[in-house]
């Protein structure tokens, strides 16, 4: 039984790398929207087995950044106008309610203070996977530190459409600009301000909601030329 116990956290460990390799590819434009992944194609590619490969896609089907119909390939989906609008629906009330309990609460999550920290020392020139990481672990502290399973589990599950967004915000809004307005909802955090936390929060999504629509419109014009 021990063995087996093993033999199973080892697969998952594959998995999870496989999972993490592909997803960083997705963010950094090497797999492009439209990209079809077949299970056979990336156990051959990565020498893993079709089943290892089935669980890695399985698991980046379930955060979004992959999509697939039934009996179709899963392949890398390009977020539309609505998508953008319906997930910011979701994001913007819940993570502006988020830091308000947290006020209420007292708490005060020094990990979301280091993901801050990290960001502002990402180079201009890295990769989108890394500078995606910590923009999105200072939301996902947030949303952890209300100690809700259900909420956490809510969120990871968008995970991969705000990874795909958090890509786009970083040419439209700009390293500093959401390290700055990171670090305003963290101060307001820290000061037991309920209402300007939550006021940041939403001003801060919904200038990502804007410059994203913005984004989606000017492609939108560029691709009927």
């Amino acid at each position: 039984m021990a063995q087996d116990a093993t033999f199973r956290l080892s697969t998952v460990s594959v998995i999870e790398a496989l999972a993490t390799s592909v997803r960083d590819r997705v963010l950094d434009g090497q797999l492009t929207p439209g990209t079809t992944l077949t299970e056979t194609e990336m156990a051959a590619e990565y020498g893993v087995s079709r089943p290892t490969a089935r669980g890695a896609v399985t698991a980046l089907v379930h955060e979004g950044l992959l999509h697939r119909e039934a009996n179709k390939p899963a392949y890398v989906p390009r977020l539309t106008r609505d998508d953008v609008e319906d997930l910011f629906l979701l994001r913007t009330p819940l993570e502006a309610e988020v830091v308000r309990v947290l006020v209420e609460r007292g708490a005060v999550p020094l990990a979301a203070d280091r993901a801050i920290a990290d960001l502002d020392r990402v180079e201009n020139d890295a990769p989108h996977s890394a500078f995606v990481e910590p923009d999105l672990r200072f939301h996902q502290v947030l949303v952890d530190a209300v100690g809700s399973t259900r909420l956490s589990r809510l969120y990871r599950g968008i995970q991969g459409e705000v990874h795909l967004c958090m890509v786009q915000t970083r040419h439209t809004l700009g390293r500093d600009r959401i390290v700055a307005e990171h670090g305003k909802v963290f101060e307001a955090l820290r000061s037991g301000d309920a209402a300007a936390a939550a006021d940041l929060m939403r001003a801060h999504l919904d200038g990502a909601r804007r410059s994203l629509l913005q984004v989606l419109d000017a492609t939108f014009t560029e691709d009927r030329r």
